[in-house]
């Protein structure tokens, strides 16, 4: 057990150089925590964990992200309120989940409680839910939106949408709920109704669940984090967590799809197999290179290990009581995205707009750390997919997120194509919804 006092002194003031306080890192050890057979580490235990925030500035005006090479990034949108995920509707309409956490009483008590809390204002994530989905449409094909509707409102920390015929879903923070939706709409103001409960509680440690409809329409598919860092709270805190619920859209009635996935999100479908990949943040405090975060096709009824082992069979020792049965059945993921990145957003390429080599792949936003030293994520990277499997390095498609002192001038969360298939990206402490394009092809047309 920590020394909570030996915490304090270290933590408790958010201002001094907190990396004083954290293990070295392994640059060597960085490079080989990405791609489908990752070397993991030894883990590594101490009294004080590592904490290296980066405070949360914003752009200066006139600034933005740096695009790879070819590639051009311009401000589809700017001025909004902590922008989380991107849906993007049939008629070209671009959505805006404007969030953040709910309140959470049970979650973070006593000394650690009250550093984490400090830790997450500082890296931009303590400011208040606007609780809204905001509506943008490029009416004039430019690749900037012209014209902003406050499409919902009254919501209950927002994060995953999905639309099926006339019917749209938003997955909050405790539960799905269905409003009325005709193309062309820029504002809902019909009540919702509630399809189903999502776990969601006091805790609510993991309070961001997402959402996918599945290509016949007929389910949904929530991604829901754990209630803790590795079952700290008690399992039974963890009923139907860490996990994918299969919702049947016309009952509510759902069931685990899967489970043992701490925090999964970006559910999203591989266009050559019509598998359902998730990204997942992996757990904390084994060191600056453990556990890599993931990203992976999910399976029917698999376990993938949390907390009981990572990665596979690699069992976690903090855990008790342990599970072996448990650890036996755990499922590899497909490939790993380095550890730390908080890798938040996923999206395949399934539009034409990109070059060729890049069809199919996988777009992901990586929120950044606030646990590793030197910092990892803070980026937009492509990995590319051959026969519906990743089929090489991951490529930067968006850096500059973090200026030259180390500060966030912003952090990037979901992504998603647009009509015309550039890719759209949520920044949640740049308050911006940013696009990508080849070089050549800025506009949308």
């Amino acid at each position: 057990m920590r020394n909570p006092l030996l915490l304090g002194l270290c933590l408790g003031t958010l201002a001094l150089p907190l990396a004083a306080c954290n293990e070295p890192a392994n640059t060597a050890a960085a490079e080989q925590t990405f791609g489908a057979s990752p070397t993991l580490p030894a883990p590594q235990k101490s009294w004080i964990p590592t904490v290296n925030v980066a405070k949360a500035t914003g752009w200066p005006f006139g600034m933005k992200p740096t695009a790879a090479n070819g590639m051009t990034v311009t401000a589809f949108a700017t001025g909004l309120d902590h922008p989380r995920t991107v849906h993007v509707l049939p008629n070209g309409d671009v959505l805006v989940a404007e969030s953040n956490a709910p309140p959470k009483p049970e979650d973070g008590k006593g000394i650690k409680g009250w550093v984490m809390k400090k830790v997450m204002g500082r890296a931009g994530a303590g400011v208040p839910s606007a609780n809204r989905i905001t509506l943008l449409r490029d009416a004039d094909g430019d690749g900037v939106a012209e014209f902003k509707s406050v499409f919902l409102e009254g919501l209950n920390s927002p994060f995953g949408m999905a639309l099926v015929g006339e019917d749209f879903y938003v997955a909050n923070a405790d539960a799905i709920v269905k409003f009325p939706y005709r193309a062309g709409d820029a504002k809902i103001t019909t009540p919702g109704v509630k399809l189903a409960d999502l776990p969601g509680g006091p805790i609510n440690h993991h309070w961001t669940k997402d959402l996918v409809a599945s290509p016949d329409g007929t389910k949904l598919y929530a991604t829901v984090g754990s209630n803790s860092n590795v079952g700290e709270n008690g399992m039974e805190a963890e009923a139907n967590r860490a996990a994918v619920l299969e919702v049947d859209r016309a009952s509510g009635k759902w069931r685990v799809f899967a489970s043992g996935l701490r925090n999964p999100n970006g559910p999203a479908w591989e266009p050559n197999t019509g598998a359902l990949w998730v990204v997942v943040n992996e757990r904390d405090e084994l060191g600056n290179d453990l556990v890599p975060d993931y990203m992976t096709s999910v399976k029917d009824g698999a376990f993938y290990g949390w907390p009981y082992s990572y990665f596979g069979q690699h069992v976690d020792s903090r855990v008790e009581p342990q599970r072996p049965d448990l650890v036996a059945k755990a499922i590899a993921p497909d490939y790993a995205l380095g550890a730390h990145t908080a890798s938040l957003g996923l999206t395949f390429n399934t539009g034409k707009l990109f070059p060729q080599e890049m069809a199919g792949g996988a777009f992901i936003g990586q929120h950044g750390s606030w646990n590793r030293k030197p910092r990892a994520g803070y980026k937009v990277i492509f990995v590319p997919f051959a026969d519906g499997k990743p089929s090489g390095k991951p490529q930067d498609v968006l850096t500059g997120f973090l200026n030259a002192s180390g500060e966030a001038q912003g952090r990037p969360v979901g992504v998603q194509l647009d009509k015309q298939g550039a890719l759209l990206v949520a920044d949640d402490v740049g308050n911006a919804i940013w696009r990508v394009t080849p070089a050549a092809k800025s506009a949308a047309r």
